[in-house]
């Protein structure tokens, strides 16, 4: 089980980062209820797995959500997981595809 870190900022994500090489971080809006639903899964996934999980809220933090999305190349959804390692986005997924199931086949 592992602790799910919310991240506000750059400085909280570039944080992050250095100490984690392998990653999955969420992308949640607090206004959408298909986001609720894939959160909601995502945390379910956090508390069963080792590997490190962050998330962010994206009315709270736009800024780093851009910049997440410009630094790993990826086009910007909400609700998002990413799944990164070693510094790329090896698997990304949005809306209703974010599943514990989804989580645990392609991340572990």
């Amino acid at each position: 089980m592992t602790q799910l870190r919310k991240l506000q900022s750059i400085s909280d994500f570039d944080q992050f980062v250095s100490e984690h090489p392998t990653f999955v971080i969420c992308k949640h809006s607090t206004t959408c209820p298909i986001s609720s639903a894939g959160f909601s899964a995502y945390t379910k996934y956090a508390d069963e797995t080792a590997v490190p999980t962050a998330y962010l809220l994206i009315q709270e933090a736009r800024t780093l959500s851009n910049h997440i999305a410009e630094h790993y190349n990826v086009r910007h959804e909400s609700p998002q997981v990413l799944y990164i390692q070693d510094g790329r986005a090896v698997w990304t997924t949005s809306h209703y595809d974010i599943t514990s199931d989804a989580l645990h086949t392609h991340v572990g």
